[in-house]
């Protein structure tokens, strides 16, 4: 079985994002970036029903300008087989990608496509669903636990009123969640290792994929300051702020 985990290169997750002066977006210069840590979570999965002897290879995918070789690298780091970079410095949104890893889709035949949920740049939760649109797969989505069958996936997945348990036939895409698994680090001598595995490039263009955008960011603003907290002397007092004031109730 092969597996295709498409991966995102964001700004690390521990780094305090700051807003363009002109607004048009996040500032990305000089800032550290890493990968998705949704997308690294489908790395872990992939790699660990590879080492169950469930998958033959784990093939990473991503859409980007040419420093996501990065990110690409430290999936095989992990564990990846192989990688693919569809190499653009257009703006890319959550329908151009789907359509991108369709083309993917189409040339490599895996059984599955697992990918995370969502980026924490974008925070979409769309890549996956229009991915399966697409390709008129099943989709599974924010998957807490997955076991495969011979031709078969069975996906939990927490829902509001608890969890869900859905059996797809394969193949099929699956989207992770943050409680499916603890991803690893990457050890010394397969970062070195990494650096030996094949690596493929293509271009938009190659896989003959529209990529335009369908819809424009008109303007990104930082939030409103938190407002400082007050003490009250009693639950009467309370209840007539929340409601007079914060108008809440």
């Amino acid at each position: 079985m092969k597996i295709i985990v498409p991966v995102k290169r964001v700004i690390d997750a521990y780094v305090t994002v700051r807003v363009k002066a002109d607004q048009t977006g996040v500032e990305t210069a000089n800032v550290k970036m890493s990968m998705n840590p949704f997308c690294e979570i489908a790395v872990e999965e992939a790699i660990r029903l590879k080492e169950a002897g469930k998958a033959d290879e784990v093939i990473a995918v991503t859409a980007g300008p040419a420093q996501c070789q990065e990110t690409l690298r430290a999936a095989m780091a992990m564990g990846a087989d192989r990688a693919i970079l569809i190499q653009t410095d257009d703006e890319l949104q959550p329908l151009a990608v789907a359509k991108l890893l369709k083309a993917v889709v189409d040339k490599e035949n895996p059984e599955i496509v697992m990918l995370g949920k969502q980026a924490i740049d974008g925070d979409h939760n769309q890549t996956g669903q229009m991915l399966s649109a697409l390709l008129g797969w099943g989709v599974a989505a924010f998957a807490s636990k997955i076991e495969c069958g011979d031709d078969n996936v069975t996906v939990t997945r927490e829902i509001d009123g608890g969890l869900e348990t859905l059996k797809l036939k394969l193949p099929a895409v699956i989207t992770t969640d943050l409680r499916l698994n603890e991803p690893r680090y990457a050890s010394l001598p397969n970062i070195m290792k990494a650096k030996k595995k094949q690596l493929d490039t293509m271009t938009p263009d190659e896989l003959g994929v529209d990529i335009a955008p369908r819809f424009k960011t008109l303007k990104v603003t930082e939030p409103p300051e938190r407002q400082a907290g007050i003490m009250v002397d009693s639950v009467s007092d309370l209840v007539e702020k929340l409601r007079n004031e914060a108008k809440v109730i």
